[in-house]
């Protein structure tokens, strides 16, 4: 079975949005309940507790707290297997001598999501509106898209982004592959003045989503900042704020979703690049990477291809941008050089041969190529 998520917006009334806040509140008061007896459980008696040990308590708990108690038992149950996921991770991370990052307390502010099992905690009703324990009514959906036939839904993330509500319902498919591909194989070079360049000669520009974005965003944080703590008007400040930021993630995300989906219709095979994108971020051109947005464009890439028969191929980043597409010799470029000169005659854009590069170590031709193995990652 294959996982893909499946995400809609809501629109709850004022009530329903009030209670709604009500309950991630509650959630997250037992989350940093919860994670305050993990800290004395090994404080004093140095016991280490796991998510059995506090779901056995749980009942006791809601009995104690009437605002718990009026809201789903699963979705709490969820809230203690988060906490449980963050020790996780944050022992393993010990173990790889990795930052470790120890949990830590949530402010209700930024606790924004609640997990569901669907039938148990949130249902669809026939009428196609959402019914939430606690809540009361129905909560409206825009059902812009159905599930595939074959879906059998599990569990549902019921979350809040710059005052918008959300539903996001994993849902599980079979193992089918789309039928093969009969287009043909192209290499992509990721970059920051194109977003993409193909080997066919084809490059996309990247939109200037944070330039864009940036004088406004500048206007409204001194505006908030101009606002007394704790009052309302730095309230609404706070939110016109993240409006702004979710406004230009959506733009970027709408870009990707439509330049993916593009690739993998025409193209057979697909060849990228495996960039290690937080190597790249630390550097001096962070905030142009991040602009960029490699990976998650290479996440819908991956997973588009599935359904669309189409096959990714990462391989070795080392070298593309100086390697001659022709003759397979090392030709040094400055990132101010954009135009590929090689003694051998070969002149072509920097992006676009780098491209050609790809397509052809993916395909294992010319001199130096091959698949790039796990331990290989670097930045090109």
């Amino acid at each position: 079975m294959i996982q893909r998520s499946y995400t809609y917006r809501l629109y709850p009334t004022k009530a329903q949005a009030a209670v709604l806040t009500e309950m991630l509140g509650a959630f997250c008061d037992l989350y940093n309940a919860a994670l305050q007896q993990r800290i004395e459980a090994y404080r004093r008696q140095h016991k280490t507790l796991r998510y059995l040990d506090q779901a056995s308590e749980l009942k006791a708990v809601r009995a104690a707290d009437e605002c718990l108690a009026q809201f789903s038992y699963s979705a709490a149950q969820q809230v203690l297997r988060r906490l449980d996921k963050a020790f996780t991770a944050f022992f393993r991370r010990l173990k790889t001598k990795a930052k470790a990052g120890f949990p830590r307390f949530q402010a209700k502010s930024r606790f924004d999501s609640a997990a569901f099992r669907v039938g148990n905690g949130l249902t669809i009703r026939k009428s196609k509106h959402l019914g939430v324990i606690g809540v009361p009514g129905e909560i409206k959906v825009k059902w812009h898209r159905g599930f595939p036939a074959s879906a059998r839904v599990n569990t549902a993330v019921l979350s809040r982004s710059a005052g918008t509500w959300f539903v996001c319902f994993q849902v599980a498919l079979p193992d089918q592959e789309g039928p093969p591909h009969g287009g043909a194989a192209v290499g992509i070079d990721v970059g920051l003045s194109s977003l993409i360049a193909t080997s066919d000669g084809e490059t996309v520009e990247t939109p200037p989503w944070t330039k864009r974005a940036a004088k406004k965003q500048r206007r409204l944080q001194r505006a908030l900042a101009r606002c007394t703590r704790g009052s309302k008007r730095r309230l609404k400040a706070r939110h016109r704020l993240a409006r702004h930021g979710a406004h230009t993630a959506n733009q970027r995300r709408d870009v990707l979703h439509k330049l993916s989906r593009s690739l993998v219709e025409r193209y057979a095979v697909i060849a990228l690049e495996d960039l290690s994108v937080d190597r790249l971020a630390r550097s001096m051109l962070a905030k142009a990477v991040y602009n960029a947005a490699w990976g998650q464009l290479r996440r819908f890439l991956e997973y588009k291809a599935v359904s669309a028969g189409t096959r990714v191929e990462v391989v070795d980043p080392r070298g593309t941008s100086q390697t001659c597409p022709a003759c397979g010799a090392g030709v040094a470029k400055t990132l101010s050089d954009r135009l590929h000169k090689c003694p051998c005659g070969c002149v072509m854009d920097r992006d676009i041969a780098a491209a050609v590069v790809i397509l052809q170590r993916a395909q294992g031709m010319g001199p130096g190529t091959g698949l790039q193995s796990p331990s290989q990652r670097g930045a090109a």
